[in-house]
């Protein structure tokens, strides 16, 4: 008995141990981009800011594109297989491959046709850098949570926005020059490059001795089938579209705010969406990085568990989320014109609206993270996507009619309807067999 509670305790341990590397190193990522996005929009101004902010969160969409989910899927693949997981990497890098060279493309025919104003063209084709940095950061961080070395990941994830913040200070305040919007983007296009060419010795490493994979046996000598090119898109697809459609649920309200009420709204809208983005930072971390390689060997070996943690983390997630939506509606009139000036006043009614989804938004990652596993993926992908034209179409009326405070409405009334979809869906096909659901 004292055996057991004393493995308990280790295992508890190791767990707050690797949740604190995590959330630290999170936090100060995400430290490092709002500091980042204080800093533009100070410099800038919101007209110039928001030209920024929709560039950036159209390329944000094309950089989801890349891989379009083998990083997701590698989490799937080796908590099914195991070690048989890597014969799913060589094809895998043909994919993002692939995938890179369509979205560069796409970016340079946008270019040429000049569909936008100069400043977004520019901005578009120098930020494609950013894409490949993207996704060479998001392959190197599923190998790393696969071999749960949840401290380097944590300092994986931090160094590409604390490189681009010290870059920009040292820019603007210590050799005084005065950046265009276009010269910011060459910082981005900068970091990217060479995330990109780090991850590549990184990669190479998941096909020799020095992957060590976690949650499993030993490695020995197998022999494995390598799958199809279309073998891959067969099994990416669900997770590559879920988060696609969560862009559109969550960021794609920029564009269209810019669009359809000016860039002037959009820097407002981003402003405040920012704060949202920098909160959201915590479920994120527990059930996208921390808790997600688990349930996917939880789901295939140890139900019971996963149902115990399910239950647990809604209880935790839903009273979280409350207290921070109060935090949040009791401060943003104080902090918002101290950390972004005057000019973003009208920043705060945006901030208080979209607190208002704090509580639904924790909820839904912890009921939303169980129906990634097995093949519920392809189900939850049904439900995002009809979230997501949900909330376009309902961005279309209320931006037009109440401009940036619509694109807030609208945000809160998807995620609620959307936590309400994820949990009957989880009721009716993850916890089928399990009373007493939550």
């Amino acid at each position: 008995m004292k055996t057991g509670q004393s493995t308990n305790k280790r295992s508890l341990k190791s767990s707050l141990k690797s949740l604190s590397f995590l959330w630290g190193g999170s936090f100060l990522g995400s430290g490092s981009t709002f500091l980042l996005y204080i800093i533009l929009a100070r410099e800038f101004g919101p007209n110039e800011f928001g030209v920024f902010s929709s560039a950036f969160s159209i390329v944000t969409i094309l950089s989801l594109l890349a891989g379009f989910g083998v990083s997701q899927f590698w989490l799937k693949a080796f908590g099914k297989e195991g070690w048989e997981g890597i014969r799913w990497l060589k094809p895998s890098f043909l994919f993002v491959t692939i995938t890179l060279f369509i979205i560069t493309g796409f970016i340079v025919l946008l270019y040429v046709l000049n569909l936008n104003d100069d400043g977004t063209e520019n901005l578009l084709l120098v930020l494609c850098f950013y894409i490949y940095g993207y996704i060479s950061i998001d392959l190197v961080s599923s190998k790393l949570q696969l071999e749960e070395r949840f401290m380097f990941l944590s300092f994986w994830q931090l160094s590409s926005n604390l490189l681009r913040l010290l870059l920009v200070l040292l820019s603007f305040y210590v050799l005084n020059i005065s950046l265009s919007l276009f010269q910011v983007g060459l910082i981005y296009a900068l970091v990217g490059f060479l995330f990109t060419i780090l991850s590549l010795f990184k990669l190479r490493k998941m096909s020799t001795d020095e992957f060590k994979l976690k949650g499993h046996l030993d490695k020995v000598d197998i022999k494995v089938v390598i799958p199809k090119l279309r073998h891959v898109l067969s099994e990416t697809w669900p997770f590559g579209l879920g988060t696609v459609f969560a862009f559109i649920y969550i960021q794609s309200d920029i564009i269209m705010v810019k669009y359809i009420a000016g860039n002037v709204e959009a820097g407002y809208y981003n402003t405040a969406f920012v704060i949202l983005t920098g909160v959201l930072v915590l479920p994120s971390i527990i059930f996208g990085k921390f808790l997600l390689v688990k349930y996917h060997r939880w789901a295939n070996s140890d139900q019971e568990k996963l149902y115990l943690v399910y239950k647990k983390g809604n209880i935790s997630m839903f009273i979280l989320g409350v207290l921070l939506m109060l935090i949040l509606l009791g401060t943003s009139s104080y902090f918002i014109p101290i950390l972004f000036g005057f000019d973003y006043n009208p920043s705060i009614a945006l901030v208080n609206i979209l607190a208002l989804t704090l509580p639904f938004s924790f909820l839904s990652y912890s009921v939303g993270a169980t129906l990634v596993t097995k093949d519920n993926m392809k189900f939850k992908v049904k439900l995002m996507g009809l979230i997501a034209l949900f909330n376009v179409l309902l961005n279309s009326v209320l931006i037009s009619s109440f401009g940036a405070k619509g694109a807030a409405i609208s945000t809160v009334v998807s995620n609620v309807l959307l936590l309400f979809l994820y949990h009957r869906a989880v009721n009716r096909k993850v916890f089928m067999q399990n009373k007493n659901n939550i």
